[in-house]
């Protein structure tokens, strides 16, 4: 046997020695830590089961209540959306709150509809696309009422470039801003709905109406502007 040989063997028995020892030391803790460690991801998986379930649950459970609605069955349909909105499946309990909001203002129930579309955008836990959804179709019960600053800070940030509900927040406070008078200022919305080259035709159509249907009324303030300057 050579010299190398001899000395692998060697080597190699004391490595066996010593994980013999380190397996006698720590042998059963490597056991429990294992085990331990198939069974949270055992739990995991089944929790992930679980949560899907529910979830698919809760999604049939909405689909139904608008099927009871639609079916003229109102009472039932609230009653659903009602257990929704009290569940525990986050993203379908919003839906449900703001089709709770959605038909109180459809059958003339404004302030009722304005509270939840208000506590929609407030809740933190809420998908933000949702509370921005409630945020526009609070502003739209409150056009009539409300002043274009109170809307605009209702507003706040989403009638910018980028955003997804721009057109919607834009057509608000153009209404807003043509109801108190200032012309100018929704003028410039409305161009901003026209321009946009992501705005729904529809929109834009609205839109062009409305510019129509306002400018005369600008021109007319102008040319009385100019008389008035006239006459100085």
């Amino acid at each position: 046997m050579s010299d190398e040989s001899l000395f692998r063997e060697v080597d190699e028995e004391i490595r066996r020695e010593q994980l013999e020892k380190l397996w006698k030391r720590y042998g059963n803790w490597f056991v429990a830590f294992s085990v331990g460690l198939i069974l949270a991801v055992a739990a995991f998986k089944g929790w992930q089961y679980y949560q899907q379930k529910q979830a698919e649950a809760a999604g049939q459970a909405y689909i139904e209540a608008l099927n009871l609605y639609d079916a003229g069955k109102r009472e039932e349909a609230a009653l659903k959306l009602a257990d929704l909105a009290a569940g525990s499946h986050k993203g379908v309990a919003t839906l449900a709150r703001l089709q709770q909001a959605g038909l109180a203002a459809a059958e003339g129930k404004r302030e009722e509809a304005i509270r939840i579309y208000k506590e929609v955008a407030a809740d933190k836990a809420a998908d933000t696309p949702l509370r921005d959804a409630a945020r526009i179709r609070q502003a739209w019960l409150m056009v009539e009422t409300a002043k274009p600053e109170e809307l605009r800070s209702l507003l706040g940030g989403l009638d910018v470039a980028g955003n997804p509900w721009r057109t919607s927040a834009r057509e608000v406070l153009a209404l807003s801003s043509w109801r108190a008078g200032d012309l100018k200022a929704a003028q410039n919305l409305l161009s901003q709905i026209v321009t946009d080259t992501e705005t729904p035709p529809g929109a834009r159509e609205r839109a062009r109406i409305m510019l129509a249907v306002i400018a005369p009324e600008l021109a007319a303030r102008k040319d009385g502007k100019k008389d008035g300057n006239s006459a100085q």
